[in-house]
């Protein structure tokens, strides 16, 4: 769920630096766009380690 709010934060920065021709303010909206995507594949990559992990142990009790 970070990373989504990265990302939004991102876009939201980048629309203002572009609207006021800021281009340190458009810059750092690219960034955290970038490091909320990279968040974001993190999170997923934990979850389906962790499904796959459950998965496992399941097959296991069972």
């Amino acid at each position: 769920m970070k990373g989504s709010t990265e990302i939004v934060k991102g876009r939201i920065e980048e629309a203002a630096g572009a609207l006021t021709g800021n281009d340190k303010l458009r810059t750092r909206g690219q960034t955290d766009q970038t490091v909320g995507q990279v968040k974001h594949a993190a999170e997923s990559g934990v979850r389906k380690v962790k499904d796959a992990a459950r998965k496992i142990v399941d097959d296991i009790t069972v």
